[in-house]
């Protein structure tokens, strides 16, 4: 499965990680990006058809960027959260599986905060 991030920032439709690089800007804390990922090869018996979007730090998962879309549209639009800048977050996407993306970062927010 690939995932492209066209600016900042998976598919639970296999259970390899993903490791297609993603493309940052410069700013993007509250911009809408659009989060893409390879549906071209799904299972045949997908038991969680119900997808969510979320946001990874420092090995916790804490902020859900959406939820409740269809996993087979391939891809879908979130807002980038107002979050310390840093080059290590990572999204996962849940459905049939959870799936994550290499390390990216979030610029424009504080230098310093709670996550």
């Amino acid at each position: 499965m690939k995932l492209t991030l066209p600016i900042t920032m998976l598919c639970a439709l296999v259970t390899s990680v993903l490791a297609t690089p993603i493309h940052i800007p410069r700013d993007t804390v509250n911009t809408t990006q659009t989060v893409t990922w390879d549906v071209s090869n799904p299972p045949t018996d997908i038991t969680n058809p119900i997808g969510s979007i979320k946001l990874r730090k420092d090995g916790i998962t804490f902020l859900t960027l959406a939820s409740g879309f269809d996993i087979l549209l391939g891809e879908y639009e979130v807002t980038v959260p107002y979050v310390a800048e840093s080059s290590e977050y990572i999204l996962v996407l849940m459905g049939d599986s959870g799936n994550w993306s290499p390390e990216f970062a979030i610029r424009g927010g504080p230098s310093q905060c709670p996550v």
